[in-house]
């Protein structure tokens, strides 16, 4: 198989031979209950996604979580392309971190792809106990072996952009990663970048305020972050904190996947940026808005400026393409980067989102369209909600999209969702010239499962991905 070394260890030598792995076939998306009104725990649904398969587009299984009000939301491997070459390492294990109660649930994925089981429980005990952290986020496998999480905050639901480690066999709770000096007030999104000995975390907001929604008060009240934060890689002490302006929101961030890369870029949810990083000849670390999502005068919505709302991005594994979602505009876009300071952009469309025609929403001044957009109706389902999180297929060609950001601002910004569910959605890629099309053959309606309609959140695929994998 293409790209592929059994005898290696997990993922693949190099970013570019990902590119020649095996298409995917299924997916793994944590879906949420909590804030539905549905008293029914979070559970880990795999989709199937093999055009050949009979259960092509269909939920093929459901691991209930042994609890109620996870938010299970973001996940990571045991193992990834950055322990390539150990061969006794093996993507085999999910690590799925809940927003809210603060458990860590290890899943089986290995056993049985297609059928994963609950493999071991990390307790919020023991993260509060020896690290004082709370709110776990982003999980990233290390080339130690171990498994960095990025935390919001600590068990009080105050800020605190703190790390934990967990030991990549037992899963015990090590401590924390940073040696002491000072911690971020905010936490979110990070990536390390072994080659230039950093790591580069982002800011969310005080898990206690954002849990119950969004208000722009607290943007003012400085609840919500600004800064990109610089850690030394060997010292785990942070040097550096990059101020990208009040109310900007930085939330994920990823560097370019070329492991000597000293670049990348970061979407500011609320400015409406997409900042990009880099290393100075001076060898420090600086950012330059290269991407602005202009805000639209409106009616019959929250505020009288909607702003875009970027919360996620992702970029190619050849380093060619930059996307990210508009969650509140409604669409999603491709842009050139073979300029990284001159993002170029190739594609868009929209998927839902909160202008488009029909809607409670009127446009009064757009500096980008001439007209609000139709609304997105796939299969003869209108697309509640707007476009969110993103998965690009190994090859670049298929471009997943989850319409689910967190469910007490799903509440608050698209009550259909709650009670229609979440969708998965796919896009067709131009990887000649750029270029999204809807692929109306694909649509997974979160709104019909058997327990009532739940939000789906992040996607992953078996065998690693855009998101997951980081080469050293």
């Amino acid at each position: 198989m293409a790209g592929k070394c059994g005898a290696c260890g997990p993922g693949y030598p190099s970013p570019l031979e990902a590119m020649k792995g095996p298409r995917e076939q299924l997916l793994y998306l944590p879906c949420i209950y909590r804030n539905t009104g549905i008293d029914s725990p979070d559970f880990l649904a795999t989709v199937d996604v093999d055009p050949n398969s009979p259960h092509y587009c269909q939920v093929i299984h459901r691991l209930p979580m042994p609890n109620l009000g996870d938010e299970l939301h973001h996940s990571g491997w045991n193992a990834c392309s950055s322990c390539y070459g150990d061969p006794t390492k093996a993507r085999n294990l999910l690590v799925l971190p809940s927003l809210i109660s603060s458990r860590i649930y290890i899943v089986d994925v290995g056993s049985d792809p297609r059928a994963p089981k609950l493999h071991k429980v990390v307790e919020a005990e023991e993260l509060s106990r020896r690290g004082n952290a709370a709110f776990p986020h982003t999980s990233h496998c290390l080339g130690s072996g171990e498994i960095l999480i990025s935390c919001l905050g600590d068990p009080a639901g105050n800020g605190k952009g703190t790390f934990i480690l967990l030991d990549g066999e037992t899963f015990e709770v090590k401590g924390n990663w940073e040696k002491g000096g000072k911690i971020p007030a905010l936490g979110y999104d990070f990536w390390y970048q072994p080659r230039h000995k950093v790591l580069l975390s982002t800011e969310w907001g005080v898990p206690r305020i954002l849990a119950q929604g969004f208000h722009p008060r607290d943007v003012e009240q400085g609840h919500y972050g600004r800064h990109i934060n610089v850690w030394d890689w060997s010292s785990r002490s942070l040097l550096q904190e990059i101020d990208l302006g009040k109310g900007s929101i930085p939330l994920e961030i990823r560097f370019l996947h070329e492991p000597s890369a000293s670049q990348g870029f970061v979407g500011c949810a609320l400015s409406g940026e997409i900042q990009r990083f880099y290393k100075t000849p001076e060898g420090n670390w600086a950012a330059e808005k290269v991407i602005e999502v202009p805000s639209k005068k409106v009616q019959g919505w929250l505020l009288p400026d909607m702003p875009g709302l970027i919360t996620d991005i992702l970029i190619s594994l050849d380093d060619r393409f930059l996307y990210f979602s508009n969650w509140i505009h409604g669409d999603v876009r491709q842009y050139d980067i073979s300029d990284p300071k001159n993002p170029r952009l190739v594609g868009q469309v929209f998927l839902g989102g909160s202008i488009s025609k029909g809607g409670a929403v009127t446009v009064l001044e757009d500096r980008e369209l001439q007209d609000q957009p139709e609304p997105c109706v796939i299969q003869g389902k209108k697309i509640p909600g707007g476009p969110q999180m993103l998965q690009l297929s190994l090859d670049g060609r298929r471009l997943y999209v989850s319409t689910s950001l967190f469910s007490a601002w799903d509440r608050q910004f698209y009550p259909e969702l709650i009670r229609e569910g979440s969708m998965l959605l796919q896009l067709d890629v131009d990887t000649e010239k750029g270029g999204l099309a809807v692929n109306p053959k694909f649509l997974v309606d979160f709104g019909k499962e058997p327990g009532g309609p739940v939000l789906a959140h992040e996607m992953r695929y078996p065998g690693g991905d855009c998101t997951s994998d980081i080469w050293l």
